[in-house]
């Protein structure tokens, strides 16, 4: 895949708050996942599972980072644009925006469908190019039927914040097993690359693509993930990586 001024690169990754394993013999992540970001030289990363803080992490790894994560993963020269989706008992987590490009702004709205998973989208506009480009990151429910309400939830959002004409941008891991996401994005205007397959999950084998871009106003040009040992041990997901034409 190229990568020039008028293509823009778009990097979605579940991170599974940058540790992998269980119990006494889980492993931090996070610094791997961070030379991994530098590597894919996205314009946009959108990640999800991102930690703000954790309490007992910080305490069971050496290396644990002082920043907060989306700030720690954020290429010099990027902003970064964090928002919590879940408060834990020991701290928090929720979506994250990386971007070369600057960010004009940025909000956050709860999609939370039941008391049991706290869900949420983090919405930033993007100044690419100088055009106004409007990004979304979500992370959708495990249940399908939430799934399908969040995701009318995503379009009604996108319907009251958005302007019609403007490019819209949503990527993240819809968690969709079987639910038909893809058509209700279709049949709002929203398309993603689908020359081939690109499955995400699980890492050490992927069957499945939880992990998608969809656009609208922006012409998908292709799509990839990485693979190799290195890239399956970072996380439960495989970062897909998908470009597209700005456009005029």
């Amino acid at each position: 895949m190229s990568h020039t001024s008028d293509i823009l690169r778009v990097v979605t990754w579940n991170i599974h708050k940058g540790v992998q394993g269980l119990g006494p013999v889980r492993r931090l992540e996070i610094h791997n996942i961070g030379h991994a970001v530098e590597q894919l030289d996205a314009d946009l990363v959108c990640l999800q599972e991102v930690r703000r803080m954790h309490r007992r992490e910080e305490k069971h790894f050496n290396r644990w980072p002082e920043l907060p994560q989306a700030e720690f993963l954020a290429p010099e020269g990027y902003e970064s644009v964090y928002r919590t989706n879940a408060v834990t008992r020991h701290g928090e987590h929720g979506n994250a925006l990386l971007s070369r490009w600057p960010v004009l702004s940025h909000q956050h709205e709860d999609m939370s469908d039941h008391r049991f998973e706290q869900r949420g989208l983090l919405h930033a506009q993007v100044l690419v190019s100088g055009r106004a480009v409007h990004v979304v990151v979500v992370h959708l429910g495990l249940v399908p039927a939430s799934r399908v309400r969040q995701t009318e939830q995503l379009l009604r959002y996108i319907d009251r914040e958005m302007p019609t004409d403007a490019p819209v941008l949503v990527a993240g891991d819809f968690n969709d097993w079987g639910t038909g996401l893809g058509q209700r994005m279709a049949l709002a205007g929203f398309r993603e690359w689908r020359e081939q397959p690109t499955p995400t999950y699980p890492s050490r084998l992927p069957l499945n693509q939880l992990d998608h871009v969809y656009v609208r106003g922006l012409q998908p040009l292709g799509a990839m993930v990485p693979s190799g040992r290195i890239w399956r041990r970072m996380s439960d997901h495989l970062p897909l990586v998908a470009e597209f034409a700005l456009g005029t």
